[in-house]
């Protein structure tokens, strides 16, 4: 009787130990391209997920009672910041009550804050449309960006799980071999998009300008975030007689009339482009995402 109690004691305690050793971190992001990022850097120490998808508008989502279950029980929150989600970010936060991912705990990541923001407004008005007072906050589309974050989310990784540290950096090590691979790689295939002349629907692709040479000639909404009207899109018109696009961006989210509007009175394609991991069939991890981009834009050029 005695030796039956020791026996399930020990049992007990190595039940305990193994549960612990082999736990995982609940990682709650709010975009798809962190989950992802998280995954590849985590393993199989990490369960890493994403609060939206690559098809949805991540300025306006709902505050929904799955979301706020899934907070609730997260180690790690990874999100993108900037005002980015500053719709629904503060209301789930709330609601979730959940300490270990509050604004200034262990818990809390904003990628934004280890990058450097473009587009700083010289001026923060609302009636000029959905602006972001600390710049624009649509970093993931920079491979350079994505780069800088993996360093800050491996270190945060180990601050929570120093358990296993020497497996996340190692995990780190590979990722940043396979991705400096990958950017030599996009670069030299995408080296004829420089300097080609393009219309966006919506400001979210200035990071991919900046790192392709990509020249934004026009922009269908009329400001961040106000659809674009048929009075706009008559002055776009005109506007582009000066500086001829060769083609016109969306994100697979946005509603295709506007550009195929414009797109059939210029002659020219309308490309929609993932913006994110699972923003379309090809794009189902991060090196999935560069590769369709830039896939999508070479195939779109005459």
């Amino acid at each position: 009787m005695r030796r039956t109690g020791v026996l399930s004691l020990a049992g007990m305690l190595l039940y305990t130990v193994t549960a612990t050793v082999y736990a995982t971190i609940e990682v709650f992001a709010f975009e798809p391209e962190w989950a992802a990022l998280v995954q590849e850097l985590g393993g199989e120490h990490v369960s890493a997920s994403s609060a939206t998808t690559g098809l949805q508008d991540v300025h306006h989502i709902q505050a929904r009672p799955s979301l706020i279950a899934r907070l609730r029980r997260a180690d790690l929150l990874v999100c993108t910041g900037a005002g980015l989600e500053e719709g629904w970010l503060p209301v789930l936060l709330r609601r979730a009550n959940n300490p270990r991912v509050q604004a200034g705990a262990g818990g809390y990541l904003e990628v934004s804050d280890h990058v450097r923001l473009r587009d700083r407004p010289a001026r923060v008005d609302r009636a000029e449309g959905d602006i972001h007072p600390r710049g624009n906050p649509h970093i993931q589309l920079d491979p350079y960006n994505i780069r800088r974050v993996a360093g800050v989310v491996t270190e945060r990784l180990v601050k929570l799980d120093p358990v296993h540290a020497a497996d996340y950096r190692a995990w780190l090590e590979s990722f940043s071999d396979r991705w400096e691979q990958a950017i030599a790689r996009w670069e030299t295939r995408a080296g004829p998009l420089r300097g080609t002349p393009v219309v966006v629907h919506h400001n979210s692709w200035v990071y991919l300008q900046h790192w392709l040479g990509l020249e934004v000639v026009g922009t269908l909404e009329p400001k961040p975030g106000i659809p674009p009207s048929s009075t706009h899109l008559s002055r776009l018109l005109d506007q582009l007689e000066q500086r001829p696009p060769r083609v016109v961006i969306r994100s697979a989210y946005q509603s295709p009339r506007a550009s195929e509007w414009l797109a059939q009175r210029v002659g020219i394609p309308a490309v929609v482009l993932p913006s994110t991991v699972g923003g379309s069939e090809d794009a189902q991890d991060l090196f999935g995402l560069f590769d369709d981009i830039i896939g999508r834009l070479l195939g779109a050029m005459p």
